[in-house]
């Protein structure tokens, strides 16, 4: 069994791999939910619908979010009347936030939800939120305070410096049902290459999860999102340097380094892989760019591999 800690775009691409190469049954991703939010009456899951829609194999490839193909005559519509548009939802992702939405205010749980919608996509692995609670990610803004996750990440297009981030509601979360047996049950566990501090920090605030997770420590794996002291996509290596951690896979080592025995890094980061293990994490090094498929399987074998 492999229980991964899962963010958003970097995630779902990484277990698109991992599903590769070992059977789906035998995976639980475990997702952040601080980026969920209400918008249109709607509850959004951005980091659950990445997942899914990516490893339905309906993802925008060009995007990294939303559907492919997808089409935005209710945005038009919504324009004319002077809505919020800023955060784009298209036609058919409108369909998946009315459902969970509707069932929701039926009082089903956000877990169960998650696994109505996975199975209606026709996937294999276990998608859990890694709460059913409310948590909200705030960002911190220089001379303005508190704003929501999606201001600072859509709207503002995550284009400003940040003081601080807070897990709000995190103190009175519970542990979704089977989040806490996955972290004790993994034969592998792995802490997915998604942003350290607003992905994986999210997930780890829940009470309970970062025990589980540095009980198993000898077992875990992480794989770092900085190559080459930059972030892939988003804004990873900005909200490192402003938050005052170094942006570098050692920044990476030094705040994962309770949590997980391993850092995978990048090729172009070999030369710092003593600096690395000088952190007391075993470092792996290896091409951890996923170009596609194939590149995401074989990161994903690599990781597998590094437990052993």
């Amino acid at each position: 069994m492999i229980a991964v800690l899962s963010g958003g775009v970097g995630a779902a691409r990484f277990l698109q791999g991992l599903l590769a190469i070992v059977p789906p049954a035998s995976v639980t991703a475990i997702a952040n939910v601080g980026d969920d939010t209400v918008l249109h009456g709607l509850h959004i899951s951005p980091d659950l619908d990445t997942v899914t829609y990516t490893l339905a194999g309906a993802i925008d490839p060009h995007q990294g979010w939303g559907l492919a193909g997808e089409t935005w005559h209710a945005m038009e519509a919504l324009e004319r009347y002077g809505g919020t548009t800023w955060f784009r939802l298209g036609d058919r992702d409108l369909a998946t936030h009315l459902y969970r939405t509707q069932r929701l205010r039926d009082r089903v749980p956000l877990s169960a939800v998650t696994a109505e919608i996975t199975a209606a996509w026709g996937l294999d692995l276990t998608l859990l939120p890694v709460t059913d609670d409310p948590l909200h990610t705030r960002i911190v803004v220089p001379d303005e305070g508190e704003i929501e996750f999606q201001e600072y990440f859509v709207h503002r297009r995550h284009d400003v410096r940040v003081s601080a981030v807070r897990f709000a509601g995190a103190v009175a979360c519970r542990p979704a049902p089977g989040v806490l047996r996955a972290l004790g049950d993994a034969d592998v566990l792995v802490i997915a290459p998604s942003n350290p501090i607003v992905s994986i920090a999210p997930v780890l605030s829940v009470p309970g999860v970062d025990d589980a997770v540095r009980r198993r420590r000898d077992r875990c794996v992480a794989v770092s999102p900085i190559v080459g002291g930059a972030a892939l996509k988003g804004p990873a290596d900005r909200l490192l340097r402003d938050l005052g951690h170094e942006v570098s896979v050692v920044g990476v080592a030094r705040i994962y380094r309770d949590q997980a025995a391993v850092l995978v890094i990048d090729e172009v980061d070999a030369a710092l892989a003593p600096a690395v293990e000088a952190e007391g994490m075993r470092c792996v090094v290896g091409p951890t760019v996923m170009h596609g498929p194939a590149e995401a399987a074989a990161l994903a074998r690599l990781v597998v591999e590094a437990i052993g």
